[in-house]
């Protein structure tokens, strides 16, 4: 049998799993919009332990194994290679799934390292069925935006708020609207909604604009095929205040445009089923 280790692919998310129980932890501040990149824990011998992460796909390997995508706080997301996890009285086969808090540990130096440890935290309420979904399409994104081997603490405990968020019920669209801003900042890529680009300008609550995913909003123009955004739902956003019904309904179009750009035409399959069922 060839020992030889499988070029790294990100397919489509597992098939969903009813996660069990996770620990509450406190919402983040919102981060910067520059992303720098950021050093990580160095790690002796290429082992690192008691890892906070979570699951954010897994996929078989072999004939007994698993590769896992996993998001953690100090490393990002990266590829493990869980040996053994789909025999039947594998210890992991019930940790290692989505929306759980687990602790990991691993080994190697290579874009694909071996699983050593993981163990579930515990103390969270699961997501069930919008949140459910909601969440899925957050792994989703995770999986479609974020490079390997990049951390971003800050994404991952504003992560960790909003499965805590979804699944005390507060509503799907604001709770999403709100990562997604969180997601193109930590990334670098999300520019200041209260300056227009070129003339710096500030924003007025009164104009109309649109954004353009490389530099920021302008004003709109008659021939403009991108949305047509207030400048008050953008101030809106900048804040995080999303009770205004037309803002809501605007941020929505303009994130779905923003983050379509960022995957460069790749289909989001969970954000499709999400529009499909709620329009979210």
């Amino acid at each position: 049998m060839s020992t030889t280790t499988p070029a790294l692919h990100d397919p489509a998310p597992a098939s969903i799993v009813v996660p069990a129980p996770v620990a509450i932890v406190p919402p983040a501040a919102t981060p910067a919009s520059a992303a720098p990149r950021r050093s990580r824990p160095p790690a002796r011998d290429g082992k690192v332990t008691g890892q906070p992460a979570f699951v954010l796909h897994s996929y078989p390997h072999k004939e007994t194994s698993l590769i896992v995508d996993v998001f953690t706080r100090e490393y990002g997301r990266i590829a493990l290679v869980a040996k053994g996890a789909k025999r039947p009285h594998s210890q992991l086969r019930g940790v290692l799934q989505t929306f759980q808090p687990l602790q990991a540990g691993w080994t190697g130096k290579s874009e694909l390292r071996i699983l050593t440890g993981a163990e579930w935290v515990g103390g969270m309420l699961p997501l069930e069925k919008t949140a459910l979904l909601c969440g899925f399409y957050l792994n989703e994104l995770l999986v479609k935006l974020l490079a390997r081997d990049d951390p971003h603490p800050v994404l991952f405990d504003h992560y960790v708020a909003t499965l805590n968020q979804l699944a005390h019920n507060e509503p799907p669209p604001i709770v999403l609207r709100k990562f997604e801003r969180a997601l193109l900042k930590e990334t670098g890529v999300a520019a200041d909604l209260t300056r227009c680009t070129g003339t710096r300008q500030a924003v007025d609550a009164g104009q109309v604009y649109v954004v353009d995913p490389e530099r920021g909003p302008r004003p709109a123009r008659a021939a403009d095929a991108w949305p047509k955004i207030t400048g008050k739902t953008l101030l809106d956003m900048e804040r995080e205040d999303y009770l205004d019904v037309a803002t809501q309904a605007q941020s929505k179009l303009l994130m779905r445009f923003l983050l379509a750009h960022q995957l460069g035409g790749a289909t989001l399959n969970t954000r499709q089923i999400l529009i499909d069922l709620m329009q979210l």
